[in-house]
């Protein structure tokens, strides 16, 4: 856990293979076994913004484990550093 927050949110990206498995695996993370707060990108907004499963007073983080897999798997390219 980071020194500060008090609430940490962990998705192994490993398990992305799909869109619908990161959305299973963060709701998940938040909300516990067969969690669920939607499936789209505003749905993942309320999520982080607070609320919805996480402490309203943003005091949380979410730590995204092998987000290369989950790139690779849901086909997005890294840019070129430049």
């Amino acid at each position: 856990m980071v020194w500060g927050v008090t609430v940490g949110y962990v998705i192994d990206g490993s398990k992305v293979e799909s869109l619908e498995d990161f959305w299973r695996l963060i709701g998940e993370a938040v909300n516990g076994p067969g969690g669920y707060f939607g499936s789209n990108l505003d749905a993942f907004n309320d999520c982080l913004s607070g609320g919805f499963g996480t402490p309203e007073d943003d005091d949380f983080i979410v730590e995204w484990r092998g987000h290369e897999l989950s790139g690779q798997a849901l086909g997005i390219r890294r840019r070129p550093a430049s």
